[in-house]
């Protein structure tokens, strides 16, 4: 995407948007995997980063998303960042992860769409 016309929120929205998807591939994993014995189950770090980076651009009057970019990292519930074992997957958490995943995805999707089809319009109908 050319990085003159991209707003800070278009970026911001793909972000997101390719966030939504390694998520969705990381709720998938846990649940192909949720019966495996020493499986242990994925998240995606992002929101903590982006969060960040836009914190950083409040000081600094600039938000940089250079370094902004979804990961995947160990899922390790609260109070058992410590234990070596592996942590078993709960199903239903995981169905409710995806549900929520996809509606976030289709949200953003829609989104960008409607900025999309303002920016077209505003082409359109600047070569009338």
């Amino acid at each position: 995407m050319n990085e003159a016309i991209a707003s800070l929120d278009t970026r911001l929205a793909v972000l997101a948007l390719d966030a939504a998807e390694l998520r969705q591939q990381a709720i998938a994993a846990n649940i192909a995997n949720a019966g495996t014995p020493g499986y242990r189950p994925l998240a995606v770090s992002f929101e903590d980063q982006l969060g960040n980076g836009l914190q950083a651009g409040r000081d600094t009057g600039a938000a940089d998303l250079a370094g902004i970019a979804p990961r995947l990292v160990p899922a390790l519930p609260a109070g058992i960042a410590g234990l070596a074992g592996a942590v078993p997957v709960q199903l239903d958490r995981e169905a409710a992860a995806l549900a929520q995943n996809a509606v976030h995805y289709q949200a953003l999707v829609k989104a960008l769409s409607h900025h999309y089809a303002l920016l077209s319009t505003a082409v359109g109908d600047g070569r009338k």
